[in-house]
C-alpha cells in the first residue's frame, strides 16, 4: 500500500510538470517511463541492483545513467529518475509508470479494456466490437484481444474496472451451482 501512495505521488509530480510543457510532454514522458519500466521488467537484476541497500545513490545514478542513455529519454525523465535515485525510490519506477499511464490515459479520455474469446478474432471483426463498444462508451477505446480456450466459448469483456462474463465457463459454472442448489 505504501507503494502505491508514493508511486502516486511521484507520478502526480510529474504529470503536473508535463502538463505545463503541453501535450508533447505528456505523451513523451510517458514513453519514456513505460520504456524504463520495461526494460526493468525484462532485466529483473536491475530492479535487484536498484533495491540492494548496500550500494549507494551514485552508484545507482551510474547504472541508472548508462539505462538511460541507451534509451535517449527526455533530460526531465533523466531528471527525475536521478531525483528517484537520490530519494532511493528506483524499485518503485514500474509503479509510478503505470500510474503515469493511468494520469494520461484518463486526461485523453482513453479507457483501457481486454476483451477475451476462446478462438482469435479477425482483424475486421476485432475493429467492428472495438468501434462499436467505443462508440457506447463515449470515449476512445484501448482495447486488447486475449484467446483464452479456458472460457470454451463467448466472451469476457474488462473495460475500465467493469467486467462482462458472457463466456460459457462462467454460464457452465452458474448451472453446476444451481444444481448444486437443487433449483
Amino acid at each position: 500500500m505504501t507503494e502505491n501512495v508514493v508511486a502516486r505521488r511521484y507520478a502526480k509530480a510529474l504529470f503536473a510538470v508535463a502538463r505545463k510543457g503541453g501535450d508533447g510532454d505528456l505523451d513523451a514522458y510517458g514513453k519514456d517511463l513505460a520504456g524504463l519500466a520495461d526494460v526493468l521488467a525484462i532485466a529483473p537484476e536491475a530492479l535487484g541492483f536498484f533495491k540492494n541497500p548496500t550500494f549507494d545513490a551514485t552508484e545507482k545514478k551510474a547504472v541508472l545513467g548508462d539505462l538511460l542513455g541507451k534509451l535517449s529519454v527526455q533530460p526531465m525523465v533523466k531528471n527525475f529518475c536521478e531525483l528517484l535515485a537520490d530519494k532511493d525510490r528506483l524499485p518503485v519506477l514500474p509503479d509510478i509508470a503505470e500510474v503515469y499511464k493511468k494520469m494520461l490515459e484518463d486526461a485523453q479520455g482513453v479507457v483501457a479494456g481486454s476483451l477475451v474469446t476462446a478462438i482469435a478474432l479477425p482483424e475486421a471483426r476485432q475493429s467492428q466490437i472495438k468501434d462499436a463498444l467505443a462508440k457506447k462508451a463515449g470515449k476512445t477505446l484501448a482495447l486488447d484481444f486475449v484467446v483464452d480456450a479456458d472460457i470454451l466459448g463467448g466472451v469476457v469483456l474488462k473495460v475500465g474496472d467493469k467486467v462482462l462474463d458472457a463466456s460459457l465457463r462462467a454460464q457452465l459454472h452458474i448451472l453446476k451451482e444451481q444444481i448444486k442448489r437443487g433449483e
